[in-house]
This record gives structure tokens, sequence and C-alpha cells, in this order.
């Protein structure tokens, strides 16, 4: 996903899709959560591929953190009416790394401009809502070395307080911990770390990552 900044965001949860039926047109809303403009552009054609039989399949995305990337494509429809409210749902719900594509089989009865604009819509965020979201949040990421006797207890203390434990690694010295810490947090957990080990661990930094957390 996009380099960590210095704000959270949110995204969805993951793939999937969402059906809505509007005056027997069917509106199958796709939605996957990509990395980038390339990632967005292989689930687009991955989709039209698979739904090739399909009127149209109009889509948007939003990609980026900092410096967001928007596509959106009316495929057909008139123009305004399919790709533009699909983003606009995206950037209303201030999502980014998201791809939609709504695939429409045309039920025989013109829909107008607004009705469109309202189906096309509607389809994007009912899947969102289907599909949930997460807050992508980023974090300073400390790698601490204790013990092996120690080490045990020392990561049931990291989650009871809270911390997120990504993951440990045996080693013949020791085991290595890697925990993620709000940046503006990183001062108080050196000081946490002290007093909860008598000083027995230890941590450096070891980069930048996110955490999720479901909302």
């Amino acid at each position: 996903m996009s380099e960590p900044s210095a704000k959270p965001y949110l995204t969805i949860r993951g793939s999937g899709s969402h059906e809505i039926e509007i005056k027997k047109s069917r509106f199958i809303c796709h939605l996957a959560r990509v990395a980038d403009e390339e990632e967005a552009q292989v689930f687009i054609a991955s989709t039209r591929k698979q739904y090739w039989d399909a009127r149209h399949n109009c889509t948007a995305f939003v990609v980026g953190g900092a410096n967001p990337r928007e596509r959106s494509n009316d495929d057909g429809e008139p123009g305004g009416t399919a790709g533009v409210p699909m983003l606009e749902v995206l950037r209303r719900r201030g999502l980014t790394d998201t791809v939609a594509v709504v695939t429409r089989y045309f039920g025989g009865i013109k829909l107008g401009a607004g009705g469109l604009v309202r189906a096309y819509g509607s389809a994007v965020s009912e899947a969102v809502d289907a599909v949930g979201l997460l807050e992508r949040r980023p974090v300073a990421l400390l790698a601490v070395s204790a013990d092996h006797t120690k080490a045990g207890r020392l990561e049931n203390d990291l989650r009871a307080a809270g911390y997120v434990v990504r993951g440990l690694a045996y080693e013949p010295a020791g085991v290595r911990i890697e925990v993620g810490v709000p940046e503006p947090e990183v001062t108080a957990f050196h000081t946490w770390l002290a007093e909860a080990t008598g000083g027995g661990a230890e941590a450096v930094a070891a980069g930048r990552t996110y955490v999720e957390v479901p909302v």
C-alpha cells in the first residue's frame, strides 16, 4: 500500500461485490483495495473481462496518501452520469487505495441522467457499507530485545498495555519482539518498557508501517 504518511487514512476492509436493481437494470459494484494506479487498472481490466457481456463497466478509483491520484470512466454512459458519481462516493467517504467497478446490465427502461447518477452512486455507497471500512494508522516499528526467560511475560504485558505486537523472532541471544507504536508515543513507550522490565529490555527503531483498525 501507500508509503506511510503523518496521518491515518480510511480504506475498505477488502474486496467484495454488492448488487442493486433499479427499474430492471442490474448494477453490480465490485470493490478492491489496491496499492497504486497499476493495480487499480489490472482490477478494472479483469472485471471487464469477466463481465464482457454487460453493456457498461464504469469505474472510479482513488490511490495514494498525501497526493492522491483519482480517475473515473463512464464507459459509454452519458458523460458525468456514472464514473463521476462513483468517484464522488469514494471522496465523500474519505477513502483511498480503493477501486470500484460498477457493471450494468440494462433492463430496457431508461433512467435519465439524474437516475443514472443516483443509481451508480448508490451502487458504490451500498457496496462500501457491505464491505466495511478500516482506518490505517501510521506507526513506528520498534524492535524489542529480551531474554528468553522474560519474553513470554513481556509479550503479554505489551498486549495488555495496548501495544501492537507484529511478530516474534527467536534468536540465540534472546527474543526479538516487533512492536508498532504511534509516533507521538515512542518516548512514552521507552519509559514504559524500562519500568515494565526493570531495564531488562531495550528497543531500537526498525522502520515505519501501518496498523489497521476496523471502524
